[in-house]
């Protein structure tokens, strides 16, 4: 029986596997064949398209044209081997949290469906778009023709913390049939230990429970010795209610000396403002490297919104996090980047959201500006509705659609007035931003970003060679991205 597992990458609220990262789903469904003694074969969405979209030909860009995307991440140069000998094909997908993505464009159910037609083989639809999936913010989640699909499994959710350390070990092997580098999303825990905001769907999909500290350095280690170097404690709702951060950050520093990323993410900032004498913040600007950032899930500075969607902070939480974190994580490493900065995520559309909700959101990111404190990002967004949420129950489209006419006026209102002169005080210009790793062109301009956490797009005048690395002179600003100069 020979397996093929297509990654079409997937993005959630706990959880990111769109290139640069590995997501866990494809590893462990990896693991899970392994253990039964087959030998899969790993391709992605952009394999599939270079395949049946574009005959196998990779046009040679031009100084006027634009990298595409949409076959940036090729592990091969022809699957059509492959596909004719494939008994069963897994097919990964699901994005929970719709984002942009610089060099990837993960793949929808709309868009594999009539090219899985064409394939004489067994299919399985798993990973998170089995609970739904949209690539786009203010929208019900996307319906595809499932009759595609001979099973729709469970894969990756089916097995406990015991069977997770087998199949995470035994998917390490993966990463061989990646010909790029990687940053290596690491699973810390499942589900959420507070609640039940509106929109999420964590809480439908896993009980909360913590990995052993152990498992995960033992994980990581593996792919440490396999020659990776850049890793994501990110699968996880919370970094600070994992079983024992300051152990772990400390163990895979002593264990994996020559690592050069090691970042985390969401953050509850109710346990940020409770850690006593916040020592998993100290533990987190020590070992970790710069670049790092603790996503907020705030949503919404709307005391309304927040009691109506039982969000998981208060206003006046987030903002004693977002002061403790600018006075432990501020001060700047080695690449140019402050250490371990706040992340705030921004929801429009959720329930008994009104047009004072927007005021409340301002007023708060101006203070947080007016304090001298500093903000990595601010990710906005629309809520998707996805099936079995709060959301879909309570509300449905209801506030999307009667704040809809609002909401890019909304958007820029935060990146004009909050964004930019943040991003000034972030970088200011003469800046050196070290490590920039090249990526794309767009015409005759490079972009370029460090490798981590959310890192800043940097657009370089010229068409330097992709990834190389480059030392970076900041010399102005965008919304959301700065311009450089090599140095």
């Amino acid at each position: 029986m020979n397996y093929t597992i297509l990654d079409c990458y997937t993005d959630e609220a706990a959880g990111l596997g769109v290139p640069p990262y590995l997501g866990t789903y494809p590893r462990y469904i990896f693991g899970i064949l392994k253990s039964k003694g087959y030998d899969p074969k790993y391709i992605t969405i952009d394999d599939l398209r270079l395949n049946m979209i574009y005959g196998n030909k990779v046009k040679e860009v031009t100084g006027k044209d634009k990298t595409n995307i949409r076959i940036y991440n090729l592990t091969r140069k022809d699957i059509t081997k492959i596909l004719d000998e494939t008994d069963t094909l897994i097919v990964n997908l699901g994005v929970h949290v719709p984002g942009k993505y610089l060099t990837a464009v993960p793949g929808t159910l709309r868009e594999i469906t009539p090219l899985l037609k064409k394939l004489n083989c067994k299919k399985i639809l798993t990973g998170p778009g089995i609970y739904g999936t949209q690539l786009e913010g203010g929208k019900f989640f996307e319906k595809g023709d499932m009759s595609v699909f001979d099973e729709v499994k469970n894969f990756g959710f089916e097995f406990g913390v015991f069977r997770m350390q087998e199949y995470a070990i035994k998917g390490a092997g993966i990463i061989k049939q990646i010909p790029d580098y990687r940053i290596i999303e690491i699973e810390t825990g499942r589900g959420c230990n507070i609640g039940h905001c509106s929109f999420c769907t964590e809480p439908i999909k896993n009980k909360f429970l913590n990995r052993k500290t152990d498992e995960i350095v033992e994980e990581i280690k593996l792919y440490y010795d396999m020659g990776c170097r850049y890793f994501r404690l990110g699968k996880q709702s919370d970094f600070y209610s994992i079983e024992d951060p300051v152990r772990l950050l400390k163990e895979i520093r002593e264990k994996c000396p020559d690592i050069k990323v090691l970042h985390i993410d969401n953050v509850n900032p109710v346990f940020v403002v409770g850690d006593k004498d916040f020592e998993k913040t100290k533990a987190v600007v020590k070992y970790c490297t710069e670049g790092n950032i603790a996503a907020f899930g705030v949503e919404s500075f709307d005391p309304v919104v927040v009691k109506e969607n039982t969000l998981n902070t208060t206003p006046p939480v987030a903002m004693k996090a977002i002061k403790i974190l600018n006075e432990l994580g501020s001060e700047r490493g080695p690449n140019g980047m402050p250490k371990f900065l706040p992340g705030i995520n921004i929801i429009y559309g959720l329930g008994h959201e009104t047009k004072s909700t927007h005021e409340c959101n301002m007023k708060a990111l101006q203070e947080i500006y007016d304090n001298g404190w500093m903000l990595r990002r601010i990710n906005i967004r629309q809520a998707a509705i996805l099936p079995g949420t709060d959301m879909e129950k309570k509300f449905g489209n209801k506030y999307l659609r009667k704040n809809k006419r609002y909401y890019w006026k909304w958007r820029n209102d935060i990146r004009q007035k909050i964004d930019f002169p943040m991003l000034q005080r972030l970088l200011p210009k003469g800046s050196i931003m070290r490590e920039v790793y090249t990526k794309m062109y767009d015409g005759k301009t490079t972009f370029a970003r460090q490798i981590g956490t959310y890192p800043l797009i940097v657009g370089i005048k010229g068409r330097l060679p992709l990834k190389e690395f480059f030392n970076v002179k900041i010399t102005d600003h965008m919304l959301r991205s700065v311009t450089g100069e090599v140095v």
